[in-house]
């Protein structure tokens, strides 16, 4: 539901986009629904890859390249082949990671840790790409590499959590897909039953939600004389839970295509749970040891001038972003959910 003055600050970024750029893509019709949180990628996108900085424009948007193919996104890769062409890059270095400089080669293995198991990050891995050689990266070159990469990691959740489709002018962007077989067998009455039937489904999640919500409220409240042991035996009875839930059967594997698969070296690497039960796991990182706000901010600022600012408004943007609706619902204190949410992405990447 857009807010009393969301619609206007909407349009005013999307005229925005228009005059910059000549056109206004998907990613931007999709985050414009939230304005506050747009401008703020924004100025931050901008830093990274037009403002003045240590790596070259095109290897910059390389990078972005090799990051969002990691995660298969291709309607990244296309935008930013296109990017990279149009600031001057080599049409060679297309044709696949193979093709481009050593230096550019030696940020896959950092690159595919980050993207799918930053747990495994190690200082070696720093230190193996500062080493003195020709293909050696400089420190400020290095940090603006992996900013550029963890950016583009979380767009590509961004791309395919929205469900956003290719650009008319990229490939696949104006093609016509016909309707499944199995769509094509099923009568308008019976869509009609379905759909009716996703809805009550849907509405009947929100209200569950809601609820759970409350009761999770009312158990802070009466919670907060716990100890953290309790605390830490509540959170291993919960994770070893979640361990039962299965992936969803209807998920299948899709084929990446040749475009995106030429920037991917050990495409079998992914995603691997690293709370599994009877497996030796490694150590888990604890939030209060390395805190955003006491050391990652200044230390960013420090190496890489005016981006952790940028970083560090973005995060709180989104941390507190809310128009206390749900579905149809107004009024609903929604930071119960939000910091949910904001805790289960630093479980899923090994931050307790």
């Amino acid at each position: 539901i857009l807010q009393e003055g969301v619609e206007s600050a909407q349009r005013r970024l999307f005229i925005e986009a228009f005059v910059s750029t000549g056109k206004v893509d998907n990613i931007t019709m999709v985050m414009g629904l939230h304005p506050e949180y747009l401008t703020s990628f924004w100025k931050t996108q901008y830093l990274l890859l037009r403002m003045d900085g240590p790596l070259p424009y095109h290897k910059r948007h390389y990078i972005a390249i090799m990051a969002a193919a990691r995660h298969h996104c291709s309607y990244l890769v296309g935008f930013h082949m296109g990017e990279f062409l149009q600031v001057g890059g080599d049409p060679a270095w297309l044709r696949g990671l193979q093709y481009a400089p050593q230096k550019l080669r030696n940020l896959n293995e950092i690159n595919k840790i980050l993207a799918h198991r930053p747990w495994l990050i190690t200082k070696e891995h720093i230190e193996a790409l500062l080493k003195t050689g020709e293909n050696s990266w400089s420190l400020a070159e290095l940090i603006q590499a992996l900013v550029l990469l963890t950016h583009y990691h979380s767009l590509a959740s961004f791309v395919f959590g929205c469900g956003i489709n290719p650009e008319l002018d990229q490939e696949a962007g104006h093609v016509f897909r016909p309707p499944s077989p199995r769509s094509c067998d099923s009568s308008p009455s019976s869509e009609d039953g379905t759909n009716s039937s996703s809805s009550n489904d849907a509405m009947e999640d929100v209200e569950m939600l809601m609820e759970r919500m409350k009761l999770l409220q009312e158990c802070q409240l009466e919670e907060e004389g716990v100890t953290q042991e309790e605390m830490a035996t509540h959170f291993e009875m919960e994770k070893r839970e979640s361990l039962l839930v299965t992936p969803s059967a209807d998920i299948a594997e899709h084929s990446l295509p040749p475009k995106v698969l030429c920037f991917v070296e050990d495409p079998e690497f992914g995603y691997k749970d690293f709370t599994r039960r009877g497996e030796q796991t490694p150590p888990t990182f604890r939030a209060q040891d390395y805190t955003w706000e006491d050391h990652g901010y200044s230390l960013i600022n420090r190496l890489y001038p005016d981006v952790g600012q940028l970083l560090d408004e973005k995060f709180q943007v989104v941390y507190n972003l809310t128009y206390n609706t749900i579905a149809m619902h107004s009024g609903v204190d929604t930071s119960m959910l939000r910091r949910a949410i904001w805790n289960y992405v630093h479980c899923v990447f090994g931050i307790r």
